[in-house]
């Protein structure tokens, strides 16, 4: 009795999804085929028989209609769906359908393989610029220094390449135009001096550069103020802020090279420039009163000198002289005499009044110097009073 009634419930289910389907097969263009034609039964025979064949994807061929000739119905839609899915995932497309393992391996080994290249390609391919220089690392040591080109490296990160521009000459200002603990130096004679000053350095060896000092630039400003420090100490104020700065510059320049060179720092100091040198603002004006009264004596040490030049050359030709005429003497004392006591008395009688007196009494004469004398003076009374 149990049998029946579960067959009978078993065919009454097969009934309503053969309905179901057979509605959904009627819509035009949908994936279970053509809708029933006319005269079709519900089991799936035209009335007409001339479209044989299941009116949807769950009925299967009529032998009978198979052996009257029939063609068979191709795949419906569905199938086809199905079969392009499949097909879109690597499956094959036949068979059972299912996912195609051999054909997705095969798509994996061809990526990996062209991301192996591009990985090869742009970690061990390198071009250098004509101004820089590379400093290639080995597992983090230092291996070699290679110069401008395209140059070949263990892919990263076996190797791995640093550039550095070594044309480049950097500058670096110490110092501010405001007046700073970094500023001040101390002169020889126990004097303040406010500097700001520039370093040019450029990097000479990039793997001393990169690998011998922790921070470089910290440590060029630090043996900077270190050498200035140390070379304005010989120095006086006055020479420190005037004549001296170019002698303290090279001293500078030659004391940071010396001690980078001792650090192994691989940079070149290219120069050293004094951008200001001055006295400290709070005695400014008591430097410049100080400056003004310095040059005053130096005027006048420089007239003393002037003069004491002049007499000694003075001196000088008049011993000349003397020997000169000393040796005339030696070879005619008489003749050298008489010329001597004629240039004597002509030289004082040039510029007195002249009277002439012989033995019978005294000459009058005509006193031209006189004349000329009263007659310039009434020229130069003019001359004043215009």
């Amino acid at each position: 009795m149990s049998d029946q009634i579960e067959g009978s419930m078993g065919r009454r289910t097969l009934r309503g999804l053969r309905q179901f389907f057979d509605s959904i097969s009627q819509m035009a263009n949908s994936p279970w085929g053509n809708g029933p034609g006319k005269g079709e039964d519900d089991d799936g025979k035209g009335g007409d028989g001339k479209r044989p064949g299941p009116r949807n994807p769950w009925v299967t061929p009529d032998p009978a209609d198979q052996r009257r000739g029939a063609k068979p119905r191709g795949p419906s839609a569905l199938d086809e769906l199905l079969r392009k899915g499949r097909g879109g995932f690597g499956g094959g497309g036949s068979g059972g359908g299912g996912f195609d393992f051999a054909d997705s391996g095969r798509i994996w080994k061809w990526g990996i393989v062209a991301v192996l290249a591009v990985w090869l390609f742009f970690s061990s391919f390198h071009i250098v610029p004509p101004e820089k220089e590379g400093v290639v690392t080995r597992l983090g040591s230092y291996a070699r220094t290679v110069g401008p080109g395209v140059k070949l490296t263990w892919p990263a990160p076996i190797e791995r390449i640093r550039m550095e521009d070594v044309r480049a000459i950097r500058t670096m200002a110490i110092g501010s135009p405001k007046a700073t603990d970094e500023n001040f130096v101390l002169t020889r004679d126990q004097s303040i001096v406010d500097l700001a000053y520039e370093v040019r350095w450029s990097v000479r060896a990039p793997e001393l550069f990169f690998f011998q000092i922790a921070n470089p630039e910290d440590t060029i400003r630090e043996v900077a103020e270190s050498a200035m420090r140390a070379t304005v100490a010989n120095f006086d104020l006055v020479q420190a802020i005037g004549p001296g700065r170019v002698e303290i510059e090279a001293q500078v320049q030659s004391r940071m090279q010396a001690l980078l060179d001792e650090y192994r720092a691989g940079v070149t100091i290219q120069g050293i420039a004094i951008r200001q040198a001055d006295p400290p603002s709070q005695v400014d004006e008591a430097f410049k009163e100080v400056t003004a009264a310095r040059q005053e004596r130096e005027a006048a040490i420089n007239l003393a000198r002037a003069y004491q030049q002049q007499v000694l050359e003075r001196a000088r030709g008049d011993t000349s002289a003397f020997d000169q005429i000393y040796e005339q003497y030696r070879l005619a004392p008489e003749v050298t005499r008489q010329r001597l006591y004629y240039e004597t008395m002509e030289a004082v009688l040039s510029n007195v009044d002249k009277t002439i007196v012989e033995a019978r009494g005294v000459t009058p004469y005509l006193p031209l110097n006189e004349v000329q004398r009263r007659l310039r003076a009434p020229e130069a009374v003019t001359k004043g009073g215009e």
